[in-house]
């Protein structure tokens, strides 16, 4: 039941941020203003709009059904085989999960190939992108990998961790709608707190999956040419990260909430 919660979390989640996720990644990648980001989606026209959505349906409803369904299976087995602490065995837990995750890693390539304008007029769907790719050998569908490496199995450790102690915190839910409420704020400013902790690593990410064949440059060398590229200024490295924040709260409170709802019920 966990993988199940968990991808109809996913699912509802992308069905409603899309739009706004799709401005945030035009910002990450060209380090525009939001203005001018919502600007490029326009001057994209509405049939545009949804274009690159499945890549992260298929991938994050895959991924989350992981995150929960994993984390939970890992917790066990491991609480069954070790004696170390549960804070130890929850928290390797969360991070094998994430690790695992990472197998998913052509959707996500995809679906940043579909989301720049500049790669409109070489594909116009996710079979072609995938297509265009295999030409370049598998090791092209995992572009990006070290990024999304550094950023799931911390991230997990971090989300799986402080959901108790925050929920913890707030006023005690004493019906089904208090509890969704608190569910919502606990799982939103988690997402919104890593989303903003982990930034420059998806702004790393995002441009080496923006790449189609040629060198595959190390995760430090892209951060540097970005850094360089940016004068220097780190403000100018988290563009895109105000909107990231408020997506992320609006994403992860769906996430959290929806899934919690459905535990429920099951």
């Amino acid at each position: 039941k966990h993988y199940l919660c968990g991808y109809c979390a996913a699912f509802t989640n992308i069905a409603v941020t899309f739009p706004i996720q799709k401005v945030l990644f035009r910002q990450q990648l060209y380090g525009l203003k939001t203005k001018d980001a919502v600007h490029q989606l326009q001057k994209d026209g509405i049939r545009n709009l949804y274009r690159g959505i499945l890549p992260p349906l298929m991938q994050k409803t895959t991924t989350l059904a992981l995150m929960f369904g994993l984390y939970e299976d890992f917790s066990s087995l491991l609480h069954s085989h070790t004696s170390a602490p549960e804070l130890l065995t929850r928290s390797m837990a969360a991070v094998l999960a994430g690790t695992t995750e990472a197998a998913l890693t052509p959707f996500e390539r995809v679906q940043t190939l579909l989301q720049d304008y500049k790669h409109h007029d070489k594909f116009t769907n996710t079979y072609q992108a995938f297509k265009v790719l295999k030409v370049y050998g598998m090791r092209e569908y995992y572009r990006g990998l070290v990024p999304i490496l550094l950023r799931n199995g911390p991230s997990n450790a971090l989300f799986f961790g402080l959901r108790g102690p925050i929920k913890q915190c707030l006023p005690e839910a004493t019906s089904y709608s208090t509890h969704l409420v608190n569910d919502f704020i606990c799982g939103g400013l988690l997402g919104a707190m890593l989303g903003f902790l982990f930034f420059p690593v998806n702004v790393v990410k995002t441009r080496m999956q923006a790449q189609i064949g040629g060198e595959f440059q190390s995760f430090s060398k892209v951060f540097v040419k970005i850094w360089l590229e940016r004068d220097r200024k780190l403000i100018h490295l988290f563009r895109g990260a105000h909107l990231n924040y408020h997506r992320s709260v609006l994403s992860w409170g769906i996430i959290n909430a929806t899934y919690e709802f459905l535990l429920k019920l099951l």
